[in-house]
C-alpha cells in the first residue's frame, strides 16, 4: 500500500516548519502562511495551520539495515522516546526495528527499518534514507467499522493484530494502524491515543475528520 501524500494539522506552523526542514533536513516543497509541504522520499508531508489539533502518530520507512545509524543521527538533533527501557524497539515479528521521537507539536514520529524490504545502501545515514511515509494511526472506538470502510474502498489485508484493540492493515510499504482508544494507548509513550485529523492520498484517498472517514463522493 502506498501513501503518497499525508496532511496533518498544527497550531504552530513556524515551529513545525523549522523542525522538519532544519532538524530533519527535509526538502521544502511549498510554504506560505497557511501551510507547508516537505518531501519524505517518494511521499510528501503537509502541515496546515489550525487553531485546535490532537497529536498524530505516523511512521517513516528508512533503509532496511540502518536503524543504529538512524539512532545516532536523530540523537544529534532531538531526544528519542524510550521503548520499554530501550532506545530501539525490536519488532522481530515484523522483521523490523524502530525508534521514536516527538516533533515540535508532540506528534509521535517513528523511523522503522524493515528488513523484508531489503533496501540496502552504504552511504552515511542522512535524510535521504527516509524513504516514504509508511504508517498513519487511525484512532476510534470501533476498529471494525473503520476496517469495513477502508476495505469497501479497496480490499486491504490485515497485516497484524485484530479488530478489537490494535490492527495493522496493509503491507510493509504502507499501513493503517487502527487503535481502539478505549483499550490501547500509544506505543511507546503510553499516552492516551486521541483522534487526530488527517488527509491521505495514494492507494487510498480520503479525509479522516472528527473521527469519521470522508471520501470525495461524500
Amino acid at each position: 500500500m502506498k501513501i503518497n501524500e499525508l496532511t496533518l494539522f498544527t497550531t504552530n506552523l513556524i515551529q513545525q516548519r523549522h523542525f522538519y526542514t532544519k532538524v530533519l533536513e527535509l526538502p521544502l516543497i511549498v510554504s506560505d502562511e497557511e501551510k507547508f509541504t516537505v518531501k519524505i522520499g517518494v511521499s510528501s508531508l503537509t502541515f496546515i495551520a489550525s487553531e485546535n489539533t490532537n497529536p498524530a502518530h505516523f511512521a517513516i520507512n528508512i533503509s532496511s539495515y540502518k536503524i543504529k545509524e538512524a539512532l545516532q543521527w536523530i540523537l544529534k538533533r532531538t531526544n528519542i522516546l524510550w521503548c520499554e527501557g530501550e532506545q530501539i524497539a525490536d519488532f522481530s515479528n515484523w522483521n523490523a526495528a524502530a525508534l521514536y521521537f516527538y516533533d515540535s507539536a508532540k506528534n509521535i514520529v517513528e523511523f522503522i527499518a524493515r528488513k523484508d524490504l531489503d533496501i540496502v545502501n552504504t552511504h552515511p545515514f542522512s535524510a535521504s534514507d527516509l524513504l516514504n511515509i509508511s504508517e498513519i494511526g487511525i484512532v476510534s472506538n470501533d476498529n471494525e467499522a473503520i476496517y469495513e470502510q477502508l476495505n469497501a474502498m479497496r480490499s486491504i489485508p490485515i497485516y497484524d493484530g485484530n479488530l478489537d484493540r490494535f490492527c495493522a492493515l496493509g503491507n510493509e510499504e504502507g499501513l493503517f494502524i487502527l487503535v481502539n482508544n478505549t483499550k490501547k494507548k500509544w506505543f511507546p509513550t503510553q499516552e492516551e491515543a486521541l483522534v487526530a485529523d488527517f488527509y491521505i492520498k495514494g492507494d487510498y484517498n480520503f479525509a479522516f475528520l472528527n473521527g469519521e472517514i470522508i471520501t470525495e463522493k461524500e
